[in-house]
């Protein structure tokens, strides 16, 4: 058994605090993530590690869209500005 490891097992080792930089790269580290626990190769701790680190990743993409989604305006029929409004409100 190898104590190296690679690139994508060393992405999983970053804590919540090295969030990334914007929603893209979050939702690309989440995909990437997804991608290695469905293959279902890495050992138990390294699990665990994805799901927190997952997790984390998650609740930044969810709170860059609400805030995405709270800065949407539209323009009525007289051209102005009001904020968006989803349905369920």
């Amino acid at each position: 058994m190898t104590t190296a490891k690679s690139n994508e097992d060393l992405s999983l080792n970053k804590s919540a605090a090295e969030m990334p930089l914007n929603f893209e790269q979050a939702y690309a580290e989440l995909e990437q993530i997804i991608a290695q626990m469905e293959a279902a190769q890495l050992p138990l701790d390294a699990s665990l590690a994805a799901y927190q680190r997952g997790n984390s990743l998650l609740q930044f993409c969810q709170q860059s869209l609400l805030a995405a989604e709270q800065q949407v305006q539209i323009l009525n029929e007289r051209n102005q500005l009001l904020a968006y409004k989803s349905q369920d409100q």
